[in-house]
């Protein structure tokens, strides 16, 4: 019997993602320093926050922790695959019944392979947008670094030299920094709202799309056992010939268009908030001036204008590649080694 290892042999857009474009492919998934093994996991999360500013220490460690996430994400996903083939190719030993459903129960397991590989492209991209909130944090640690130097300056004068010409200079230059200061403040705190929103935003929408096709796949794979006869035999007796090989592949063909069809719009889970958190949320929004219910129920909807253009990680500023933090990895392990050799 022909093994089928994957549900389709050629891919047309699912409807998906006519809706909503697909990411491009994780920047965790090429550009590896140590492979594609577990190695650097451990390393990782220590050495995260080792450089760089001090405000954007916290959130580079985040950073740092959800790449290893998708690394392991991807492991999962890869290994999925493998044991959907072997479950396939060991079925084909067994009766007709059991190896023909095996080979089916393969080709769904596989897909949930495959769909894990296709989270992990959209969960970078809430990395990436966590990521860009890190960068903006770095460039406003300079501003505060300046406005707290100038203060111990005139600090330090008032103490040795009260009447030092150099502190009316010294109060001059604080003035103009703690202006700049508040608009890198502001700064940072509009678009860490933003990104912050947007971020999670790609998250659940990416949680939500995952969890929903991996159900689809689940209650079709419950279909396909109900074509394996487990009624017990006497020895001896046989059973009836197997005769479900168009019903496993009309179960495989209906299960591939419940994921081809699916839309985040017609999602079948629904968040429906109680009558007291729909008020709470919006006294909330009326404290905030804007007048309007802070209705969450549509909490779903994708951001306007953000899915039309998915930005690669290379485009967030500073901190640009993540072949740049295994660099830098690499240069803190090697610094490491020598002081453990001296």
């Amino acid at each position: 019997m022909h093994r089928t290892y994957s549900m389709r042999q050629s891919r047309a857009p699912t409807a998906s993602q006519l809706e909503t474009p697909p990411p491009p492919s994780s920047s965790t998934k090429a550009g590896r320093l140590f492979g594609r093994s577990n190695f650097g996991h451990k390393f990782r999360s220590q050495a995260a926050g080792a450089f760089g500013p001090d405000l954007a220490k916290k959130l580079t460690q985040l950073v740092k922790m959800e790449k290893n996430v998708m690394r392991t994400m991807e492991l999962v996903g890869r290994e999925r695959m493998e044991v959907a083939q072997q479950l396939s190719i060991w079925g084909e030993a067994c009766d007709d019944d059991v190896s023909d459903v095996t080979d089916k129960l393969g080709v769904l397991i596989y897909e949930i392979g495959e769909l894990e590989d296709q989270f992990v492209d959209r969960y970078d991209q809430y990395r990436v947008t966590i990521k860009s909130i890190r960068n903006i944090e770095a460039s406003v640690q300079p501003s505060r670094d300046r406005k707290q130097k100038i203060t111990d300056q005139i600090a330090q004068l008032k103490y040795k030299d009260p009447n030092s010409p150099r502190i009316v200079v010294l109060e001059q230059e604080l003035v103009r920094a703690e202006a700049e200061s508040l608009v890198a403040e502001a700064q940072l705190s509009n678009i860490t709202r933003e990104k912050l929103k947007a971020a999670f935003t790609y998250q659940f929408d990416a949680l939500r799309e995952h969890c929903e096709k991996t159900a689809i796949i689940a209650g079709y794979g419950k279909h396909l056992l109900e074509l394996v006869d487990d009624t017990p035999v006497t020895p001896g007796e046989s059973r009836p010939a197997y005769d479900g090989y168009e019903a496993s592949k009309a179960i495989i063909q209906d299960c591939e268009d419940a994921l081809t069809n699916w839309v985040q719009s017609k999602a079948t889970v629904k968040s429906s908030l109680s009558t007291r958190a729909r008020t709470l949320s919006q006294r909330r929004k009326n404290k905030m001036g804007n007048g309007e219910g802070h209705d969450l129920s549509h909490q779903d909807q994708p951001l306007e204008g953000e899915r039309d253009g998915w930005v690669p990680a290379s485009q967030h500023g500073e901190y640009e590649n993540e072949d740049d933090d295994d660099e830098e990895e690499s240069q803190v392990r090697g610094r490491q080694e020598e002081g453990q050799t001296a």
